[in-house]
Formats: C-alpha cells, sequence, structure tokens
C-alpha cells in the first residue's frame, strides 16, 4: 500500500513537473536531485564520514582473507607437483638407464640374455625394449608438461603473492592516511573550540583597574618605605645632655682648697754637636 502511494506520488510529481517545464521536466528535476545529493552530503558531519571511510577499508578485510586461503592453496599445490615431479624424474631416470642397458646388450651377438636370473632371446628382448621405450617416451612427454604446469603455477603464485602484499600494504596505507585525517580533525575540532571562546570585556577592565590599584598601593608602600629609610640615615640632632655634679671632687675641693703642687722636674741643658770641640780647647 505504501509502495502504491509512493509510486503515486510520484507520478504525480512527474506529471506536474512535464506541465510546468514541458520537455525539460526531466533536466530540472536531475538538476534538483542532484543539488539535494550535494547539499545532504555537505550536511554529513567530517567524523561520520571518516568512521564510514574506515568501515569500508575494514571490508577489505574478507577479500584480503579469500585472497590469502587462494594463495596458501596454490602454495601447497606447487610444493606436492614439484615433490611429485622429482619423484618422477628418478623414475625416469632409472629407466633410462634400463634402456642404454638394453640398448647396449642388444648391439652384441648375442642371441640369449640373463636378466634377474630369467633368460630371454633376442626377440623377446627387442619386443621388451620396444615397449620400454614407448613408455619412456609417454613419461617423458608426461614430465614435460607437468614442469611446464609448474612454471605456470609458480608464475601464478607470484601474482597472487604480489596482488596480496598490494592489497595489504595499500590497506595499510589507508589507514595510516584515516588516522592522519583523524588527528587532523582533531586540531580543527580544538582550534574551533578556542576561537568560540570569548573574555568579557566588561570584568577585563574590572580586573585591569583592580591591578591597576593594586600597583598604585605598592608605588605608597615604597615611596613610604624609601622616606622612612632616608631620615634613618641622617645624624640625630637631640638637645645637649647635663653633666651630672662630680661629688667626689666637690669633697676633695672643700677639704683641701690648696692642694701641694709637685715640683717640676730639673730642665736639662741640652749640649749641639758643634760645641764638643770648643770645651776641648
Amino acid at each position: 500500500m505504501v509502495l502504491k502511494k509512493t509510486v503515486m506520488t510520484g507520478l504525480t510529481v512527474l506529471g506536474v513537473a512535464g506541465m510546468v517545464f514541458g520537455t525539460q521536466a526531466w533536466s530540472y528535476l536531475r538538476t534538483g536531485v542532484s543539488n539535494v545529493q550535494t547539499a545532504v552530503q555537505s550536511e554529513v558531519p567530517i567524523a561520520f564520514e571518516l568512521d564510514r571511510a574506515r568501515g569500508e577499508v575494514e571490508q577489505l578485510l574478507p577479500e584480503i582473507r579469500k585472497s590469502l586461503h587462494v594463495v596458501a592453496e596454490e602454495q601447497v599445490e606447487v610444493e606436492h607437483l614439484k615433490s611429485a615431479l622429482n619423484v618422477k624424474s628418478s623414475a625416469l631416470a632409472e629407466q633410462q638407464q634400463s634402456l642404454v642397458t638394453l640398448t647396449t646388450d642388444l648391439k652384441s651377438e648375442r642371441t640369449h640374455f640373463v636378466y634377474a636370473g630369467s633368460s630371454y632371446d633376442r626377440p623377446e628382448l627387442e619386443k621388451d625394449l620396444a615397449e620400454r621405450f614407448n613408455r619412456f617416451k609417454i613419461a617423458e612427454e608426461s614430465l614435460k608438461k607437468e614442469r611446464e604446469m609448474l612454471v605456470m603455477k609458480e608464475r601464478a603464485l607470484k601474482v597472487h603473492q604480489d596482488t596480496l602484499e598490494q592489497m595489504l600494504s595499500q590497506k595499510k596505507t589507508l589507514e595510516m592516511e584515516l588516522d592522519r585525517l583523524q588527528a587532523r580533525l582533531r586540531t580543527v575540532e580544538s582550534r574551533k573550540q578556542i576561537s568560540s571562546l570569548s573574555i568579557d570585556d566588561s570584568k577585563l577592565a574590572q580586573v585591569k583597574a583592580m591591578i591597576g590599584t593594586i600597583d598604585k598601593k605598592l608605588d605608597v608602600e615604597d615611596a613610604v618605605l624609601n622616606a622612612e629609610g632616608n631620615f634613618a640615615d641622617l645624624i640625630p640632632i637631640t638637645k645637649p645632655e647635663i653633666n651630672p655634679v662630680d661629688i667626689v671632687a666637690q669633697v676633695e675641693s672643700h677639704l683641701n682648697p690648696n692642694p701641694i703642687t709637685p715640683p717640676a722636674p730639673p730642665e736639662v741643658e741640652l749640649v749641639s754637636a758643634t760645641n764638643e770641640p770648643e770645651a776641648s780647647k
């Protein structure tokens, strides 16, 4: 029922568009749809796009695992084929040696030949040699084909291994690129947060005024301390102190008003060195 309504609505829109725009209706509709898709894509958050891209990279894992399985199977097959070819090569070498032995014996003039205790005549030996030679050629051709197949499988294995290494390298490169974009997105979001920060100018002016007031008060304190320091460095000017009365001196002066002055020592005449010769005369 819903599908029927959707179809009817779409047909109605197409009909109205055809009547309004005529033959150019489809062009208008296509342009409108494209514009809507572009607008929707532009509104998708980058973080969502990164998560979606990371999910797409993770979807590569199943293909990589499948390629790993294919490469492992081919590698095992190549190793088995190499082992089988080694066995067949050894067997073919033994058959070749048997052909050489029989051919050498038939070149002789003998008519009877003994091998492993049994005797054979020349016709029997020639028949056996022909049969052996036929089988040898078939085995040789088969070994040649298998060797060619081994070369092809080794080439295919090398191509698949290179492809797998490229897939792993590309996946790693994509993961590193996504990590780089994630880090870049965090940087952009941080810049957006920083740029959206705003400081109240009134609060800023108030804080500046407070700082200015504190600065002035500190200037006043510095001036007061400097002034006090200047006065402290000067010589203090005070009133002279009155010497106290010397009671001992007063008592001595009263009891002995005329103190005896001790006689002065006699004067010694100093004779100069120039008068000495005259005295001797």
